[in-house]
């Protein structure tokens, strides 16, 4: 590998990191709709029609799985956070294997 092309990864793992900032809604956690039965013996959920769906972000909380209510209102936005984070997680793995590719040619420059 050459200069020009440690300068085109470098100039590629810039590009990512400027994207970082940009995810602000980011929610680490999964997504799950939930159906509920009620305690009304008479009502239609205990028939086969239950409840909801309810939403719900599953996210970790000390070690513990919490599920959070989502109102509807804030679907999309919880959505969209669950997105970005994924998101996120796409832009490290790119950017690891640029940080790997200009370590090796840095060590293979070393060497010479």
């Amino acid at each position: 590998m050459q200069a020009k092309s440690i300068q085109a990864l470098i100039a590629k793992r810039s590009h990512l990191l400027a994207e970082i900032p940009k995810l602000t809604q980011l929610l680490h956690g999964s997504w799950i709709e939930r159906y509920s039965t009620c305690s009304r013996k008479d009502c239609k959920c205990h028939q086969g029609q239950r409840h909801g769906p309810h939403y719900c972000i599953v996210v970790n909380d000390d070690g513990h799985q919490r599920q959070k209510y989502v109102p509807k209102a804030m679907v999309d936005t919880a959505k969209n956070g669950l997105a970005q984070y994924k998101r996120l997680q796409e832009l490290v793995k790119q950017i690891t294997v640029i940080n790997l590719a200009i370590m090796k040619e840095n060590a293979g420059n070393e060497n010479r």
